[in-house]
């Protein structure tokens, strides 16, 4: 799919379905309050809860991160199935993070994902493409059936992951989702 369509349908205010490492996942940029309301209300999800946000590379969220960690210490995780919990700084939108005084934040493993990320030059949110509570969709045809016309479906395939990724407390080492 080409990237400028995909670049118009965002700063429009569209969200998107894309591939991720074990499902599809639902996008949008991150400070399009319009986007994200339009993403949660597709999802039937509420703002209080958050969202993650993911990257291609360490530079396009750097920015989110209050008092960012050693990059080192961040690369040890990243690019892979960790979403790590950082203090947000005072450019996160509070419709991103949510209730929260920290924000969800992974540099992808996924080479289409990251590769979408890349040629935007950016971070996106990233949701699993599902009604809140139910199973995610796991192929370019669920999701353009589940969604129909409300997001724009870029084709590809989902990693090999089963499971999610893990979302950990950079700062205390707790895990909140394994």
């Amino acid at each position: 799919m080409n990237s400028g369509r995909i670049r118009r349908h965002l700063k429009a205010g569209g969200v998107i379905a894309y591939p991720t490492e074990s499902c599809y996942g639902l996008g949008c940029y991150p400070e399009s309050f319009k986007a994200v309301s339009r993403l949660l209300e597709i999802k039937k999800r509420p703002q209080s809860k958050g969202l993650i946000l993911i990257a291609g590379k360490l530079r396009q969220i750097e920015r989110y991160i209050a008092h960012p960690p050693r990059q080192d210490s961040l690369l040890k995780y990243w690019p892979g199935p960790y979403t790590l919990l950082l203090r947000a700084s005072r450019r996160v939108p509070k419709w991103v993070k949510g209730r929260h005084d920290k924000i969800a934040l992974r540099i992808t493993a996924h080479w289409g994902a990251a590769k979408l990320c890349n040629a935007l030059g950016r971070a996106l949110v990233s949701t699993s493409a599902n009604l809140s509570g139910m199973k995610p969709a796991k192929s370019y045809r669920e999701c353009a059936r589940r969604f129909g016309g409300s997001v724009l479906v870029i084709p590809g395939r989902i990693g090999k992951r089963k499971n999610p990724s893990t979302i950990l407390d950079f700062e205390t080492g707790k895990v909140l989702r394994a």
